[in-house]
């Protein structure tokens, strides 16, 4: 078990923004009305919020209009802002951190620890984890953390099993030390690199360097073509790992943390798609209820997917009254990870659009 118990941490605010363009799953040209209808009622996907990939919107950017607002409201200086982190496989470049550029682009301060983590699905809970480990001493007393995705660049057009699935998010989350009046969170993780192919983009990389190859349409059947530098999903996989660990890590959260299900006000699970929602919703025991879900109008974001679901459905009740959350995470890796945190009325900004 790779545990995480973090005191001494507060989660200030949240906020998110999303692409202003909308693409109607609806308007997909490459199915039939009738396959169009039982796609979405199996992955719940009506629509989504999708960049123009020419550059003008980087998920960076998504993040830091999120995070400009959420520091206004939460009347920050720049200037205390001590660690800035940027949760994403969508950076700016190659090199340098994305981070390191939000840094200078936000006029934070220099007295910063700014870096990038790579991770999809999972990043946020990976995120909250490593920020509250850095913050939990005193050392460093405010942070942002960064997590989004602009992956519907990864998706073919003519891959009816990706294409109608993502969209694209930036959120921020904002934390801060504090040795009183603190609630603890706790995160269980788990990782199994030996999935590595099911989720992945095969070219571009170091292993296989982009060549001519790369951007040749391959035609893999039932419906599908894409280029070796488009995201490849195996979705039986991914459904398989996710059943089989994601309620026993939960599980063992609970356990280590004698958590009471009765006690949590909402189970936040990945909106990976509505299938396996309710699949792992079930197994792990919620009521609907308590799960809610806005994979209907976003699809899935990947590591923005929490973050977004928490200002799109609880904004109101974060705001107003204190509130323990559940999460469940599961993605490229494969990594997984199931958290507890608590809020007490923080700032939570509207929905923002880019």
């Amino acid at each position: 078990m790779s545990f995480l118990n973090i005191k001494n941490v507060k989660v200030r605010g949240i906020a998110a923004c999303v692409p202003s363009r909308i693409e109607e799953n609806r308007d997909y040209t490459r199915l039939s009305h009738e396959e169009i209808e039982k796609y979405i009622q199996t992955t719940g996907v009506e629509r989504r919020h999708c960049a123009i990939h020419d550059g003008s919107i980087c998920t960076s950017d998504l993040c830091q209009k999120a995070a400009e607002k959420l520091i206004d409201e939460l009347g920050w200086s720049k200037s205390d802002i001590g660690l800035l982190l940027f949760v994403s496989h969508t950076t700016d470049y190659r090199l340098p951190a994305t981070a390191c550029v939000l840094q200078d682009k936000m006029g934070i301060t220099k007295d910063c620890l700014a870096f990038d983590i790579t991770l999809g699905c999972s990043g946020y809970l990976l995120g909250m984890g490593t920020a509250g480990s850095l913050l939990q001493n005193g050392t460093i007393k405010k942070a942002l953390v960064m997590v989004g995705n602009t992956q519907s660049e990864y998706a073919s057009y003519e891959d009816r099993s990706m294409y109608l699935l993502l969209g694209d998010a930036g959120t921020v989350t904002a934390l801060e030390y504090s040795e009183e009046d603190y609630d603890e969170m706790n995160f269980n993780y788990l990782t199994d690199g030996s999935g590595r192919a099911s989720v992945i983009v095969p070219d571009g990389g170091s292993r296989n360097p982009v060549n001519d190859k790369s951007f040749i349409l391959e035609d893999y059947g039932d419906g599908i073509k894409r280029t070796r530098l488009q995201e490849k999903m195996d979705g039986a996989e991914v459904f398989s790992f996710a059943i089989h660990y994601v309620p026993k890590n939960f599980k063992d959260l609970c356990e280590r943390i004698n958590l009471d299900k009765e006690a949590v006000d909402y189970m936040l699970i990945h909106q990976a798609n509505k299938f396996l929602c309710e699949k792992l919703r079930k197994k792990i025991g919620f009521p609907p209820e308590k799960c809610p879900y806005n994979i209907q109008e976003f699809g899935n974001t990947s590591g923005a997917t929490i973050p977004l679901l928490m200002v799109t459905n609880l904004k109101k009740e974060l705001e107003s009254r204190p509130l323990t959350l559940c999460m469940t995470t599961i993605g490229v890796g494969f990594s997984l990870g199931s958290g507890c945190i608590k809020t007490n009325k923080i700032v939570c900004p509207d929905l923002l659009y880019l």
